[in-house]
């Protein structure tokens, strides 16, 4: 059994050294579900003096007012007799203290240390361990005294203050509750019983402890609260003797002080037929004994919290990634592998997989087919501009049968225009391609680890694309051009038709240039320029697709993975110099994991032997 215990300090002193100790979290923390013991009780109740006992060593420290400024979890182990006794606190690791008295200085300076040299309190716990053969295997946490009023140097919130921290702790449905509660002193007033009954009604989690009965006046006794007639809990009242403060002054020490205890209990007539179940000494044994019984009844709920803790902090390392190789060829491989990645997610939103690659099928199919149909031809083929290419083009010899020269020009002209489209399709392929890298970016869970590594990965992807742009742009602007440098045979060839529907050579020069005349080569041209329209409709998104979106699929990354490999090690160590912060959370992670797992294994191993 003590074993158990052991275990449960073991587990505590882990949770609190990896800060796991009232994290916030979606869960509760291991250290909220695991039992212990909370002793409350008003200023001046004994509370100290009853710790002192059950320790058997003096190392609280004492004083007028308020003490006990912030929590003390203080754990108790018991060790082979004969062995010496030290304690140990947690933020002095591996310094052992033999002199008890530096154990209560250290506590009185590590208090200030947080509170000032000020009567104010702190929730900041002090974990201190004690490991004794005179001791059982215990967990209490030692909180400072509920008051009723604030004294000089304190603010006046420091009533409800300190109510609320020993709320926090008491609150917790595995928390066991010592209320100690002076004999000397109405019970119907005492703050440590009435503060249990609020949180703990039934009083299945409440053990009461009276102490200064020794001190009760004449011809009254304690008895009726004893057998539980007075004031009834669930569990047996404790009665204590605790040391006079003669006793204290004299130095005198528990051993001596736990035998005049078990003295007066056996020799005072009231007390004599309870004195088997009075004192400290089994204050502590019941006790253990009790918080052996609560944690093997909690082991299921323990194990149920380590299962699910255990499967959140794996799901949060693995987002956060492996840690860093130290050689330079493992940190190659891992650049390699991340850039791997990014290129699959990249590669994923183009083909559908992943979101963001239709928008390119639709500057395809509904922003170029709308430019084109926005182009304006009229301005070409007005007639006043048909009159005056074609006349121009004549020179000093009018044209035979139909004027080619005038015609190539409107067309050249009409033409031109479509350059327009065909470069705001590759602008916008090439906006939407950057998008996508931002996206893959932002996918790549890896990147996130290494803010150096992403910006270098983001800014050679882009520059690939730029690149991959301009070949798309001059391949995009060639099949415009080629259209405009060479006009189709089929098209001249309708050309004479029209001396057969009335177009006469042996006219004069101003009466072949009529309306008619000029609006029939207007609408001949027209329909030429809309025939290379729906041509280039279909023949400019396979120029952008071959030069930008398969280029950027086949080598996004191919020039930066050749400079990488002309990297030195410096070099490569900076594109994975990763967030301090992301490295501090996973290392936190990993111990906590570790703790978890080892927990796991020793629970089980527990519930197994029961």
């Amino acid at each position: 059994m003590e074993n158990l215990i052991s275990l449960v300090n073991k587990i505590q002193r882990a949770c609190t050294a990896l800060g796991d100790h009232g994290e916030a979290s979606a869960l509760p923390t291991l250290w909220d579900s695991l039992p212990a013991i909370a002793v409350v009780g008003g200023q001046s109740s004994g509370k100290s003096s009853v710790l002192e006992s059950v320790v058997g060593k003096d190392f609280l420290p004492r004083g007028s007012g308020i003490v006990t400024r912030r929590p003390l979890v203080l754990q108790l182990h018991k060790i082979e007799e004969g062995s010496r006794e030290y304690a140990e606190f947690l933020h002095l690791p591996r310094k052992r203290f033999t002199d008890f008295v530096a154990v209560r200085k250290e506590i009185s300076d590590e208090t200030d240390r947080e509170t000032g040299r000020t009567k104010q309190i702190s929730t900041v716990p002090i974990h201190l361990s004690i490991y004794s053969p005179n001791v059982v295997n215990l967990t209490l946490v030692d909180l400072p005294g509920l008051t009723k009023i604030a004294v000089d140097g304190q603010s006046d919130s420091i009533v409800q203050d300190i109510e609320n921290m020993v709320r926090s702790y008491i609150e917790k449905p595995n928390c066991i509750i010592l209320a100690i509660s002076p004999a000397n002193q109405d019970l119907a007033t005492s703050d440590a019983i009435k503060i249990s009954r609020e949180v703990d009604p039934t009083g299945e989690r409440t053990i009461g402890v009276l102490t200064k009965i020794d001190l009760m006046d004449k011809g009254t006794d304690a008895v009726e609260i004893l057998e539980g007639r007075a004031f009834k809990l669930k569990f047996p009242w404790i009665g204590v003797v605790n040391r006079s403060q003669q006793d204290i002054n004299k130095n005198v020490d528990m051993i001596a002080a736990r035998r005049r205890e078990r003295e007066y209990f056996a020799s005072t007539p009231e007390y004599r037929h309870l004195a088997h179940r009075m004192g400290s000494e089994h204050l502590a044994k019941m006790l253990s004994k009790h918080l052996e019984t609560v944690i093997k009844s909690k082991i299921p709920g323990i194990q149920s919290l380590i299962s699910k803790t255990i499967a959140e902090l794996e799901s949060e390392l693995t987002r956060l990634g492996k840690p860093v190789a130290a050689d330079a060829g493992g940190k190659l491989y891992a650049i390699m592998e991340i850039c791997r990645t990014f290129d699959q997610i990249f590669k994923e939103h183009l083909d559908g997989i992943r979101p963001g690659g239709d928008k390119i099928y639709n500057v395809f199919d509904n922003q170029l087919p709308a430019a084109l149909k926005r182009l304006q031809f009229d301005k070409q083929l007005s007639m006043e501009n048909i009159r005056k290419l074609i006349t121009e083009a004549d020179g000093y010899q009018p044209h035979l049968i139909a004027p080619e020269q005038g015609y190539r020009r409107l067309i050249e002209s009409s033409l031109t225009t479509i350059r327009a489209p065909a470069d705001a399709a590759v602008d916008a392929v090439h906006s939407l391609l950057k998008d996508l890298i931002h996206k893959a970016i932002s996918e790549t869970v890896e990147l996130k680890q290494y803010p150096g590594l992403r910006v270098e990965v983001g800014t050679a992807a882009i520059e690939s694309l730029e690149k991959m742009r301009e070949d798309s742009r001059k391949a995009a602007l060639l099949l415009v051009d080629m259209e405009i440098g060479y006009l189709t045979v089929d098209f001249f060839r309708k050309l004479p038709q029209d001396v057969d529907k009335g177009g006469n050579p042996t006219h004069s020069l101003f009466d072949r240039y009529n309306d008619s005349y000029l609006r029939r080569i207007g609408t001949t041209i027209l329909s030429y320029v809309n025939m290379v329209c729906a041509t280039l409709r279909h023949s400019i998104p396979k120029s952008i697709v071959y030069c930008q979106v398969r280029e950027a699929k086949r080598a996004l990354l191919d020039h930066f993975f050749t400079d990488l490999g002309k990297l030195d090690p410096k070099r490569l160590s900076a594109l994975l110099n990763e967030d301090p912060a992301v490295m501090e959370r996973r290392t936190a992670l990993a111990k906590r994991l570790e703790l978890y797992r080892s927990a796991q294994d020793e629970i089980d191993a527990v519930a197994w032997s029961k």
